[in-house]
């Protein structure tokens, strides 16, 4: 027996609704919306219905709506991180500093190779540094002072040469600091407040850092 043919109209239609749904990055960005509480409504605009989240407020796209820029800084929003970010893989610039955020930074944020700029301080971020942030070799600015951070300082960061800034002060890391690639050039000032940290790592010496957790 054939659909009626209001079914099969009220199929089609549903295929031409532009919606968020159908871009990747939409989704990703309103998951990260659903798990944060926006006192201000600062995430007003960011509407699921849209066909791309090029228009909402706060997000920045390049030529081909990709999602380049986060741009969430000092905006009173409390909540935590969705590992969906990852999928945000044109992304330069993830700010979302001087916020309320808890819980901890997910793994999958080493999936972004374009990231320039990760700024996460001034929240109350816990857990570890995930070690897949050393996959991101595009990164210049790298500033998760300020938090709750626990463990080591993930060895796999002196081998992304573009690290320029890297300000991990005023967390609860452990360990010692790394000295070589980018960390030659970072200031002691920017490791300093995270009382189980050891000071600089001696070269060619056994690693202190194994009781560090």
């Amino acid at each position: 027996m054939a659909a009626p043919i209001w079914l099969w109209a009220f199929c089609v239609s549903l295929t031409l609704i532009p919606s968020v749904f159908g871009n990747s990055e939409g989704d990703a960005l309103y998951t990260l919306r659903r798990s944060l509480t926006d006192r201000d409504n600062v995430l007003q605009s960011w509407d699921p219905t849209l066909v791309n989240p090029c228009t909402w407020f706060h997000i920045t796209c390049n030529q081909d709506n990709r999602v380049t820029r986060v741009d969430l800084g000092n905006s009173n929003l409390s909540g935590h991180l969705v590992s969906e970010l990852g999928k945000l893989e044109h992304l330069q610039y993830l700010e979302l500093y001087k916020n309320n955020i808890q819980g901890t930074i997910p793994t999958e944020l080493g999936n972004l190779k374009n990231l320039i700029s990760l700024d996460l301080y001034n929240n109350n971020i816990s857990g570890t540094i995930p070690p897949s942030l050393g996959n991101l070799k595009s990164l210049v600015f790298l500033r998760l002072n300020d938090n709750r951070l626990t463990g080591p300082i993930p060895r796999e960061f002196v081998s992304i040469s573009s690290l320029k800034v890297v300000d991990v002060s005023n967390n609860d890391l452990c360990g010692t600091i790394p000295t070589s690639g980018p960390f030659e050039h970072i200031p002691l000032n920017n490791f300093e407040k995270n009382p189980r940290l050891e000071g600089p790592e001696l070269l060619g010496l056994a690693s202190y850092d194994t009781n560090c957790s």
